[in-house]
């Protein structure tokens, strides 16, 4: 069954709230989400600065560091997933990163909990 790009966004997002959630938990010395409300809804609008990111901004980016990327055996592509965590802490003040090493690192994690959450939804479906 196809899903349209509307579900294909909302999972992106989903995903992207989870891995922060999780990458914030397990980095607690290097990201904080700040709330002055609820930590689930901070938790939500970061994810959701991230989801439009990636689907925005990182395509641009991927492209423009092609040559890099082969180069390196996609390897690169960690740094530019640190880089959109990075652009997202600028963008959504409630989502603070201590260094770009922070960001590198929540963006692995949040690149694991994709491919998990992406192998769940496909195994589903078979």
């Amino acid at each position: 069954m196809k899903h349209g790009i509307l579900y294909r966004f909302l999972v992106r997002w989903f995903v992207c709230s989870l891995g922060l959630w999780i990458a914030a938990g397990l980095l607690s010395s290097h990201i904080t989400i700040r709330t002055s409300g609820s930590h689930l809804g901070a938790v939500l609008v970061a994810g959701l600065v991230l989801a439009l990111i990636n689907a925005i901004i990182r395509p641009i980016l991927v492209l423009l560091s092609l040559p890099a990327i082969l180069i390196s055996l996609g390897l690169f592509m960690v740094i530019i997933n640190g880089l959109t965590v990075w652009l997202a802490s600028h963008f959504y003040s409630g989502l603070e990163i201590s260094n770009f090493w922070g960001a590198i690192l929540a963006g692995i994690i949040i690149g694991l909990v994709n491919y998990l959450v992406t192998a769940i939804l496909e195994s589903r479906k078979a």
